[in-house]
């Protein structure tokens, strides 16, 4: 079984920092994008960021500048740091990842952490 899972989330005052990680494990053969996403109480999930294998990186224009995604592939791993933080930022995190596993048959699927909660203080 393949699983997503997140950490780092919690509570920080506007201006502050926190790092989120997010690992993939289980019997996979390949992962491609990972990313995070985000759902503020009211609001549809969003884009925050999201990497390829090779390092291509989109991000949601409201965080850039202030978030910064990595990924290691030997771990399977995907980082947010985030900076700057803002009332505004304060939703739950969701990782994702698009990852390969061969049962009975290749099959490519997003992968979704249950997520993590950020909640910047004014």
């Amino acid at each position: 079984q393949v699983q997503v899972s997140e950490s780092g989330g919690g509570l920080v005052q506007a201006g502050g920092s926190l790092r989120l990680s997010c690992a993939a494990s289980g019997k996979m053969v390949s992962v491609t994008v990972m990313g995070w996403y985000r759902q503020a109480p009211g609001k549809e999930r969003e884009l925050v960021a999201k990497i390829t294998r090779g390092g291509l990186i989109d991000y949601a224009d409201s965080v850039k500048g202030r978030f910064t995604i990595s990924r290691d592939n030997a771990k399977n791993t995907v980082y947010l740091e985030m900076n700057s933080l803002k009332p505004e930022d304060t939703a739950v995190y969701y990782c994702t990842a698009n990852i390969l596993t061969v049962d009975r048959l290749p099959t490519w699927r997003d992968y979704w952490g249950q997520g993590t909660q950020v909640t910047v203080s004014s």
